[in-house]
This record gives structure tokens, sequence and C-alpha cells, in this order.
């Protein structure tokens, strides 16, 4: 338990930012799994399109909220782009 009031407040301030980076966390990881689903399934490509772009943008606004380091996002967008041009291009050939 916090000694001082500005230990108290640093806790207070600590429990708002941990739910907010978790609510944001678990946004992030819901898109780039709806993404990864659709491009496994072979989906149409507009709505697959769709689902990445969508999975795109919320890495992008997790790094400018501070929740992921923008490495880490790039690292995660590059991994799903490389997902979705193998599966475009499997489905092209095919």
């Amino acid at each position: 338990m916090p000694n001082t009031r500005s230990a108290e407040k640093r806790m207070r301030q600590a429990l708002k930012r941990r739910a907010r980076n978790h609510a944001i966390k678990s946004r992030v990881k819901t898109f780039v799994r709806k993404a990864q689903r659709q491009i496994a399934a072979g989906a149409l490509a507009e709505e697959t399109e769709q689902a990445v772009r969508q999975a795109l943008r919320e890495l992008d606004k997790a790094v400018t909220k501070g929740v992921l380091h923008k490495n880490n996002a790039a690292r995660r967008k590059s991994r799903l782009m490389h997902k979705f041009n193998a599966a475009k291009a499997a489905s092209a050939n095919a």
C-alpha cells in the first residue's frame, strides 16, 4: 500500500493507464486475428484486404497512443502483409 499522497496518486494513474493499455492491446489483437483468419480462409480479396487494412490502422493507432513501440508495430505489420501477399500470390497462381 502507498504511504504518501503522491504514491496514492501514482497508483491511481497506473491503474487507469493499465486499463487503457489493456483495452487498446486487446483491440489490436482482435483485428489482427480477424485479418489472419480471413487470410487463412482464402476469403474474397476485397474482404481480406479490408480486414488487413483495419488491422494495420489499429496497430498504427496503438503506436500513436504509446501502447506499442513503433518497431514492434512495424514487425507485426510486416508479418501480416507478408502472409497477405503470399496468400494473394498463391490464389493468383491457382
